[in-house]
């Protein structure tokens, strides 16, 4: 007599991380769980667009492959297995019945070449983010999320859909060392030595463009004059976040295991 035996939740993504470890290895694997994460976490704050937009991760032990997602899928449908791996100019190495924004990669391709800290490269077109790159100025330091970007985003000009090749040279020249970049009446980009802090650069720059906004309409509707710190305070609050003064850690590195203990709270299929 045949059994039907059905598994729980856990034990698909157990069984599903063993065969992953097995197929890519173990240090890819944990690179595959953690991009997945972070799109599933992009996808949970409402910063996503749809299928568009790209979280690229360089594969561990590698120069020019990268793991980025699939073109069709929605950031919350992204598991470990099913990201994509490509080389820099945006092919296919692995057995995937998905294609890649090709066009996309654009952008990350040149920021993962000319950058060695840019293990993880995330670009969205998040709404607050938007509008304050229109700004003359981008992101005022006007609350403390905005200080950790003083005088440290970087602007590029809209150039069109990025998809022609000579753009990617302008782009790796504006973003420079910088950690962000606004791209004018675009998006943001934002660079990490790993998704973690891609990610939580993403959550604080998008709160502090959130928080400038409400100031402005405030002061549209008449409450009075913005006051801003002085560019000595701002600059050492900047120097407090960048050189981890006091307890102040790496972007991602307290934050991120919390989000991870919620995202498995909540579904742990990204680990399949």
């Amino acid at each position: 007599m045949m059994m039907n035996i059905t598994l729980a939740p856990a034990q698909l993504v157990s069984n599903t991380v063993e065969l992953g470890r097995e197929q890519y290895g173990e240090a890819e694997w944990e690179a595959r769980v953690s991009l997945a994460a972070c799109y599933r976490l992009v996808a949970q704050l409402g910063l996503d667009d749809l299928i568009y937009n790209h979280i690229s991760l360089r594969v561990p032990g590698t120069d020019d492959q990268f793991l980025i997602n699939p073109y069709g899928m929605l950031f919350e449908e992204i598991t470990a297995s099913s990201l994509v791996r490509i080389d820099i100019h945006g092919q296919k190495l692995c057995d995937s019945p998905y294609q890649v924004n090709a066009a996309g990669f654009v952008i990350h391709g040149a920021i993962h070449q000319s950058r060695h800290d840019a293990v993880c490269v995330l670009h969205t077109h998040s709404d607050a983010s938007i509008a304050v790159s229109a700004q003359r100025d981008g992101l005022l330091p006007l609350s403390q999320f905005a200080m950790r970007f003083y005088q440290r985003q970087a602007f590029h000009d809209y150039e069109g859909v990025a998809i022609d090749l000579d753009e990617q040279e302008r782009l790796i020249a504006h973003l420079g060392q910088h950690p962000v970049m606004l791209m004018r009446n675009h998006g943001l980009l934002t660079v990490g030595r790993t998704p973690g802090e891609a990610f939580m650069l993403l959550y604080y720059f998008e709160r502090a463009a959130q928080i400038q906004l409400q100031m402005q309409a405030s002061v549209a509707g008449g409450a009075g004059p913005l006051v801003l710190p002085s560019h000595e305070v701002c600059e050492k609050a900047a120097r407090q976040f960048w050189e981890m003064k006091g307890d102040i850690l790496v972007a991602g590195e307290r934050e991120w295991p919390a989000f991870i203990r919620q995202l498995d709270r909540q579904d742990p299929s990204y680990r399949n």
